[in-house]
């Protein structure tokens, strides 16, 4: 599955509590986990530079955490002055990452515009993919119950469909980590096709619950192929109100998405299923950014 991993934590987002759980991280089939944490330049003086007082801090702390690590793991810890989104990139070239975590507060759309997001920044500029993980949740979770959702973090995605490019993209996508996983740590897959409810009667749906079913019915049969258990579900109404009504009955451990539109001009004026799902969400999301070229 994903065994080249970064880690990014800013201490708030709770996912500097995963430094104990390497050991459970490892039968999610990682094998290399890097921690990264960002401190923000000094800037009292005239020139910005690196705070190398937090740096210090933040490289005990996280050492401290990480202790002893199975042999068959190897733990890095990167502490970086910078920007955020930049010292995320750079670090995950140099150590090849195959998935990038990090924690999303809950946000409003004016609010994620005028602020920004490190999550959306991210996403249209790396196509490695981002698991984005409610801080609130990790917080909360006893070590008991932590210690078995780093084990599961794959074992069950919530797959939204509706036949679009970013759809057929994501289906692909969760093929192919089924076709190159050497375990089977992602074992079932549900397909949910939501049909949005206009509430109009003079307005026909573009396509009808049962030719839905069909469609889904054949993505199925694919996936099949590659040793996944598959459900699909056809639902009415709102999208993401469906969606995470889904995972909620589905017993998932993340809903998987793609959208080319994140972070760009095109959401902020019609804002996209995606975003919406990642600003709603308390599920775990694993987001596919599309591929460049």
């Amino acid at each position: 599955m994903f065994q080249r991993v970064l880690i990014c934590t800013d201490f708030s987002d709770g996912l500097h509590r995963l430094t104990h759980f390497v050991s459970s991280l490892a039968l999610a089939g990682m094998k290399q986990i890097v921690f990264l944490h960002a401190v923000p330049l000094w800037e009292k003086g005239i020139i910005p530079r690196a705070d190398t007082e937090k740096i210090e801090q933040a490289q005990t702390r996280l050492a401290k955490s990480v202790g002893e690590s199975p042999t068959d793991v190897e733990v890095k810890i990167e502490v970086q002055s910078g920007k955020p989104v930049e010292i995320i990139l750079k670090v995950a070239q140099i150590y090849q990452s195959q998935l990038i975590i990090l924690g999303s507060q809950s946000r409003s759309l004016l609010t994620e515009k005028l602020v920004g997001s490190t999550m959306a920044d991210l996403s249209h500029k790396t196509t490695i993919p981002l698991l984005v993980l409610r801080p609130q949740l990790i917080s909360t979770y006893t070590s008991e119950e932590l210690t078995l959702r780093c084990q599961h973090l794959f074992r069950s995605l919530l797959l939204p469909y509706n036949d679009t490019q970013a759809a057929n993209y994501l289906v692909q996508q969760v093929k192919q980590l089924a076709q190159q996983q050497s375990d089977r740590y992602l074992q079932q897959c549900k397909l949910c096709w939501v049909l949005e409810d206009t509430g109009r009667r003079e307005v026909p749906k573009k396509i009808l619950p049962q030719q839905a079913g069909q469609i889904l019915s054949q993505i199925k049969a694919d996936l099949e192929k590659v040793d996944l258990q598959v459900e699909t579900e056809v639902r009415e109404g709102h999208c993401v109100t469906q969606i995470l009504e889904a995972a909620t009955m589905a017993d998932i451990s993340a809903i998987a998405v793609s959208s080319g539109t994140i972070g760009k001009l095109q959401e902020w004026l019609v804002s996209s299923f995606a975003a919406e799902l990642l600003r709603y969400s308390w599920y775990p999301v694993l987001f596919f950014p599309p591929q460049r070229g």
